[in-house]
Formats: structure tokens, C-alpha cells, sequence
């Protein structure tokens, strides 16, 4: 009678020899033959060329969400009175805050951001402060908000002095 463990050891020595033959075949053909090696490499770009195309496709879906995000922020308006823009700032940063720390939710952390920043009266000031304490990811994002936010006075950011807008993160998606 044949043991167990037999059976398992050349089981494991046939698999073994015929993926090192499919490897010694593999390079062979590699080698040797030219048009191997030509399909080798249309494959490689055919590849890379998708995956370009999917991270353009991704770059654009992420722009189209921004804006969306932003679009809808406008729509449902700002306050205008001072303790309402108060509360509302600390709501938002608030929710900010806690949604930074899921990277799954760095939209919506963003826009919590971007609605604070919609409101506070020097925000250019603020600007500095979110550059020294929210996560890049985020801090991406709300840049391309800024950037997005034709209603935003760019040269009121900085209060007196205006802002440097070299100085703001890029959204890295060049």
C-alpha cells in the first residue's frame, strides 16, 4: 500500500518539474524567437497603454466629482450673519477633521473644508493653517476646490497682503 505521504512528495516533484520546464521553455522561446519577443512587447504596451487610459479616465471622474461637490456646496448657500458663520465654521472643520482620518473619505473631508473655508473672514490665514495641519490627500482635493470656485476672490485670500498661489499644494494629477 502506498503511503500518504508518497503520493504528496511526487505530486509536489511532477508539479515542480513541470513549472521549472515550462520556465526553461518560456525563456527559450524568449531567446530565440523573434516574433515571441515582438508579442511580448505589444502586450507590455498594449498594457501600459490601458492603464494610462484608465488613469486619465480616473483623473477626469475625480475633476467631474470636485466639481459636482462644489456646485452643490454653492447651491446650498453659505450663512450670512457673523455667529451663524461662526458655528457653521467649527461644524465644518469639525467634520472635517474627523472625516481626514478615513482615506476612504477624502471628498467629503475636502468639501467639510472647503464649506469652512467658504465662510471664514481671512482665508488666506486659514489656508496656512490647513497647510501645516490636514493631511496632503486632502489638502490636494480642497486645492483643486480653490482652484474650481470661479466665486472665490482669490486676491482677498491672503487679507492685506494677498496670497502666493505658487505656495498652495498641487493636486497632483498633471
Amino acid at each position: 500500500m502506498v503511503q500518504t505521504s508518497t503520493i504528496l512528495s511526487i505530486s509536489a516533484a511532477t508539479a515542480a518539474t513541470g513549472l521549472l520546464a515550462y520556465a526553461i521553455y518560456f525563456d527559450y522561446q524568449r531567446r530565440a524567437d523573434p516574433n515571441f519577443r515582438r508579442n511580448l512587447r505589444r502586450e507590455e504596451r498594449r498594457q501600459a497603454r490601458a492603464e494610462k487610459e484608465e488613469a486619465v479616465a480616473q483623473t477626469k471622474q475625480k475633476r467631474k466629482d470636485i466639481q459636482q461637490a462644489v456646485d452643490q456646496a454653492t447651491e446650498e448657500g453659505y450663512p450670512t450673519g457673523v455667529n451663524e458663520k461662526e458655528q457653521y465654521f467649527m461644524e465644518w472643520v469639525q467634520k472635517g477633521e474627523i472625516l481626514a482620518s478615513d482615506p476612504s473619505q477624502t471628498l467629503e473631508a475636502a468639501l467639510a473644508f472647503y464649506k469652512a473655508l467658504k465662510v471664514y473672514p481671512t482665508p488666506g490665514d486659514l489656508i496656512t493653517i490647513y497647510d501645516k495641519t490636514v493631511d496632503k490627500r486632502v489638502l490636494d482635493v480642497l486645492a483643486e476646490m480653490i482652484a474650481y470656485d470661479k466665486n472665490l476672490d482669490l486676491a482677498a485670500l491672503g487679507g492685506g497682503g494677498g496670497i502666493n498661489l505658487s505656495d498652495l499644494p498641487s493636486a497632483g494629477l498633471d
